[in-house]
């Protein structure tokens, strides 16, 4: 079987985005929901809606997100509507807030960990599925790539406490931390099933903090940014990125690979592989000149 292709830029520009998931070559039908992270209130390293405009008229997308499942300002709908409009998204594209009007189980009937995934209700609204993930360190998965924005991110409020606990919501922050990294990719694996080949992914490696945009107060990076990343396969796609990371001459990218070493971060990759979600090994390719 052929290695999945993971297109890679140097240049982080609004142009290359639609550029990389044009090399894609995959049409994305119907009703498409692009999953991003719309940036906790005081977070100064997630991607701005201007950035992310282009891609996202290019399909006719609508962001989607649902709620947090801990304290700050977008943990109900009301304030992650006001978060939405102080960010910009609301002016640039339409928004929806999938878990709004509840939830809805999507199985996982081999799932390692959990065997139901609790997802925004909205999300049967949609019929592809277009995932712009900032690539960037996380506090609890070691890193934030393809998969926690196609596993957490997809989450309802309560599906998320239910993941983070590996199917306790009760344990949200004390569940054993590899099975809830295995039930990360549990979830993304329901996620890929639902879209089944109506998906495509692009990780942007710029604002490389050991922390994630759900973080209103986050470190600021110490590592240069790096490109942006295309691939059909997302654990392809994050297993480059980690790559990249760890290659890098960047003597700043220790701390953030000491963030993704002590969290266990590419057992998330490790498990996504192991349920057949996608390839650790890929090709790299090179759109620069």
């Amino acid at each position: 079987m052929a290695k999945p292709s993971v297109y890679f830029t140097k240049q982080i520009t609004p142009e290359k985005m639609i550029e990389l998931f044009k090399v894609l070559g995959r049409e994305l039908p119907g009703a498409v929901a692009v999953k991003l992270h719309s940036g906790e209130v005081g977070n100064q390293n997630f991607i701005r809606p201007e950035f992310l405009k282009p891609i996202i008229d290019d399909v006719s997308g609508t962001v989607v997100e649902c709620n947090t499942a801990y304290e700050g300002q977008r943990n109900t709908t009301e304030k992650h509507w006001a978060t939405m409009e102080q960010h910009g998204w609301t002016g640039i594209c339409k928004v929806d807030i999938m878990d709004e009007a509840g939830e809805t189980a999507l199985p996982i009937p081999n799932g390692k960990r959990i065997q139901v995934n609790y997802v925004g209700a909205n999300l049967a609204n949609y019929d592809s599925l277009l995932v712009l993930s900032h690539f960037k360190g996380h506090p609890m998965g070691g890193y934030g790539g393809a998969l926690k924005n196609i596993s957490i991110g997809i989450a309802s409020s309560h599906g998320k406490a239910y993941i983070h606990g590996a199917g306790d919501p009760e344990k949200i922050w004390t569940a054993d931390h590899d099975s809830f990294l295995e039930s990360m990719a549990d979830a993304a694996k329901s996620i890929m099933d639902h879209f089944d080949g109506r998906i495509a992914f692009l990780n942007v490696m710029c604002n490389l903090s050991v922390d994630c945009d759900c973080c209103a107060v986050a470190a600021d990076p110490e590592m240069a940014d790096i490109g942006i990343l295309a691939s059909l396969d997302p654990v392809a796609l994050d297993q480059a990125c980690l790559d990249l990371v760890y290659a890098s001459d960047d003597p700043g990218k220790e701390s953030l690979i000491e963030r993704i070493t002590s969290r266990n971060g590419v057992h998330t990759i490790e498990a996504a592989a192991d349920l057949g979600i996608g390839s650790r090994e890929y090709t790299l390719v090179s759109l620069d000149q």
